[in-house]
C-alpha cells in the first residue's frame, strides 16, 4: 500500500509544475468586464488580477517579542448577578 503511494506521488509531481506561461485573454466568444463607473477604459487581465491593498495589506505594527502587563481596562468588569 505504501509503494502505491509512493509511486502515484512520484508520477504525479512531474504534472505538479505543469502550466501555461501564456499571458491570460478571455475565452473564445467572451469579453472582458465592462468598464467601472468613470472609468473610460476596460481594465487588462493584469490589472484584474493585482491584488489591491486591501485584500493584502502590509504590516503596521510590530510584533511584540516578550510579555508585557496588560494596562488597566475600565470596561473590564465581572459579569452582573
Amino acid at each position: 500500500m505504501k509503494k502505491a503511494v509512493l509511486a502515484l506521488a512520484v508520477l504525479a509531481l512531474p504534472l505538479a509544475g505543469c502550466g501555461v506561461t501564456a499571458p491570460l485573454k478571455p475565452q473564445a466568444g467572451k469579453d472582458l468586464p465592462v468598464a467601472p463607473l468613470g472609468r473610460d477604459t476596460r481594465p487588462t487581465s493584469d490589472e484584474l488580477l493585482k491584488l489591491r491593498p486591501q485584500a493584502a495589506p502590509e504590516r503596521t505594527v510590530e510584533l511584540r517579542s516578550k510579555s508585557e502587563d496588560r494596562a488597566d481596562d475600565p470596561y473590564d468588569l465581572p459579569p452582573e448577578g
